[in-house]
């Protein structure tokens, strides 16, 4: 198994950036896709990118096209996800997750979650 443990959220103001790392350890990271998801309160686990264990394919959220780049880099086991023009609907806790079975978008798909970093957009 792996273990990931989500780092650099915060709170920046709208147009601004951030970058999320996802340490990993245990079992190879590059044996797992990734994928990086988000929480709002009151509302339902979303997905929002995910890239495949060689790092070459990658899918995003229609809502974050153009705005968020997910990465990986397996010698390092980390993932990333480098989110620009940030709005406050992007305000969440963000959430890495990995798999071995099936290049998803369904959180169920997902055997390895970390424990969550919140990003906080002002408007």
């Amino acid at each position: 198994q792996v273990q990931l443990v989500e780092s650099g959220g915060g709170l920046v103001q709208a147009g601004g950036s951030l970058r999320l790392s996802c340490a990993a350890s245990g079992r190879t990271f590059s044996s797992y896709d990734m994928g990086w998801f988000r929480q709002a309160p009151g509302k339902e686990r979303e997905f929002v990118a995910a890239i495949r264990r060689s790092g070459i394919i990658t899918y995003y959220v229609d809502s974050v096209k153009g705005r968020f780049t997910i990465s990986r880099d397996n010698a390092k086991n980390m993932g990333y996800l480098q989110m620009n023009s940030l709005k406050p609907e992007d305000t969440a806790v963000y959430y890495c997750a990995a798999t071995t079975g099936i290049f998803s978008s369904w959180p169920g798909d997902y055997d390895y979650w970390g424990q969550g970093t919140q990003v906080t957009i002002s408007s």
